[in-house]
């Protein structure tokens, strides 16, 4: 059986978490960006620590938008509403 994380926006392009899967996987791509940033903001003369942290941002993101489209009950698609 299949559960799903998350449903499509109301309103805009997307989806928002339903369950407590999906807010866990939200907050930790949150803190894994905000760990990268803090990272390169106490160590900014190095310029590959800072395109490290780019790269860990973008995978981060990158992750939770699959699994975050692959546990959304519905398409992605941009909706106007209750219209």
């Amino acid at each position: 059986m299949s559960t799903y994380w998350f449903r499509p926006k109301r309103n805009g392009y997307g989806a928002t978490p339903v369950t407590w899967q999906g807010w866990v996987l939200t907050f930790a791509t949150v803190a894994v960006i905000v760990a990268a940033t803090s990272t390169v903001m106490t160590r900014s003369a190095l310029d590959a620590v800072f395109w490290l942290a780019v790269a860990v941002d973008f995978a981060a993101v990158l992750v939770l938008v699959e699994i975050s489209r692959r546990k959304t009950d519905g398409e992605w698609r941009w909706r106007w509403g209750d219209r």
